[in-house]
């Protein structure tokens, strides 16, 4: 009877390490939500500039996420970890002083590279140190801290209220990007980019920690050798046709993640249970991060078991369900109107309809944490061949950047003047999602990266190249 293999103490510790840059994305997400109306009474901001003091990080991650794949080409994936745990570090100490409004949108935006960086290096770095059977596990611990990060925001921000002061909130993420910078240090270099950099004997070293046996990391030398085939890198893929297909995949992919309205609810959602009228807003988004942490532990724990497409299809599912719910009971229930400029609001829901809503958008957390938040993440590091994969993921990163850049700027706009449409629109990208998914993902389930890339030069349809 063959043994079920296990992961070694070594692959968890280098995976739960080079996953730490979700902490601090998730983190500095979710520092608005909870902070923002701190910064807008100290600045004496507009609706307009508070919007700003999100879409600047995101810009900014947009940014670093365009750069990232020529710094992990040249220096290597840890180098990179390490550059974007150090910009983390600095720079959120610089928003802490930053002496008026101008300095901290400064000091977002060059955390936003770090962002960026840290967003397309270590869902690659972690598939390409992760062994085929826990790929899809592995590369989920990068989604898993982004959850942690937001929850341990909200929970920081609700703690810190009381202070009255942002600056303290801000400090709080200093703590983890320590941690962060000081563990990369100790992390191995990719051996996949070993490889392609013609290093094939420090490769095999560090397969031979991380695997099992000697055995089995010989033979994964062998299959990424093999599968480095094609002349050229970087851009000169872009003359293959089965590139220019995957780049397009990952791409759209990440449109699609963000445009389910997800980080609409992360910036916003003190906001959105305001407009909903309950009491203590702060309580319901707490709740919402903790479902948020919870349920990306049970993808965590089946998407090497059940496969990406089923989890996607259930948790799209979800998520076209609740977002028509919550958009029903807004579009019926709520009005604005101006008021010297400035936007007031009109909702009153019964007892009955508040626990509707705050249900189902739990039911819309549930449904992202499981499928959409991981999985896209794990299918655009799996698809991307070797000699590519800096430019691919590059650009699916990028992708992923300006779209929630765009919701960042204009979400909480939507949000107030017209939140049961905007549901609504989340909505329909989810469902058109679904029949994308249908047509062009592939199952990447327990197959190896090389047999991917094979498949993919092969000629293959995208929808079977994981078979």
């Amino acid at each position: 009877m063959m043994k079920e293999k296990k992961l070694n103490a070594i692959t968890i510790r280098v995976a739960i390490i080079g996953a730490l840059a979700g902490l601090l994305f998730g983190m500095d997400i979710a520092y608005v939500n909870g902070s923002l109306d701190l910064i807008v009474k100290n600045f004496s901001l507009s609706l307009t500039q508070s919007q700003h003091v999100a879409s600047t990080l995101l810009v900014g991650a947009a940014i670093g996420a365009i750069f990232s794949g020529i710094l992990s080409r040249r220096f290597g994936r840890k180098v990179v970890l390490i550059l974007a745990a150090l910009i983390f570090t600095i720079f959120t100490f610089v928003g802490v002083f930053a002496p008026n409004f101008d300095a901290l949108l400064v000091s977002r935006f060059v955390v936003g590279l770090a962002v960026g960086i840290a967003s397309f290096i270590s869902p690659l770095y972690l598939s390409e140190i992760a062994p085929k059977e826990f790929r899809g596990g592995i590369i989920a611990m990068y989604q898993f801290m982004i959850t942690i990060g937001i929850f341990l925001m909200y929970l920081c921000n609700s703690a810190l209220s009381s202070t009255g002061s942002w600056r303290i909130m801000l400090a709080s993420i200093a703590i983890p990007s320590i941690v962060m910078l000081l563990g990369c240090l100790t992390l191995p270099r990719s051996p996949r980019w070993l490889i392609l950099t013609g290093q094939e004997e420090k490769a095999l070293v560090v397969l031979k920690r991380i695997r099992d046996n000697d055995e089995e990391a010989y033979q994964e030398v062998d299959e990424i050798k093999n599968a480095t085939n094609v002349k050229g890198s970087g851009f000169k893929m872009l003359r293959h046709g089965f590139f220019l297909k995957v780049l397009l995949l990952g791409i759209l992919l990440q449109a699609f993640q963000q445009f389910t309205g997800m980080n609409a609810f992360m910036y916003y959602s003190t906001d959105i249970f305001k407009m909903a009228g309950f009491g203590n807003p702060a309580v319901a988004t707490i709740v919402i991060g903790l479902v948020n942490v919870l349920t990306t532990i049970l993808a965590i724990k089946y998407v090497d078991k059940f496969g990406r497409k089923p989890i996607l299809y259930f948790g799209l599912s979800l998520l076209v369900l609740s977002c028509l719910i919550v958009g029903v009971v807004f579009k019926t229930h709520y009005s604005v109107e101006l008021i010297n400029n400035l936007p007031v609001s009109h909702m009153q829901l019964s007892s009955a309809l508040q626990w509707i809503t705050l249900i189902f958008c739990l039911v819309f957390i549930f449904g992202f944490a499981i499928s959409m938040g991981p999985m896209i993440w794990i299918i655009c590091s799996e698809i991307q061949p070797l000699e590519g994969r800096d430019l691919g993921i590059t650009a699916s990163t990028t992708s992923n950047w300006l779209c929630n850049a765009i919701l960042g700027n204009f979400a909480l706009t939507w949000l107030t003047f017209a939140p049961g449409n905007t549901f609504f629109g989340f909505g329909l990208v989810c469902l058109v999602c679904m029949f994308f998914t249908k047509l062009f993902v592939p199952e990447t389930k327990g197959v190896s990266l090389e047999q991917i890339e094979q498949n993919l030069k092969s000629g293959k349809r995208l929808a079977h190249i994981g078979r």
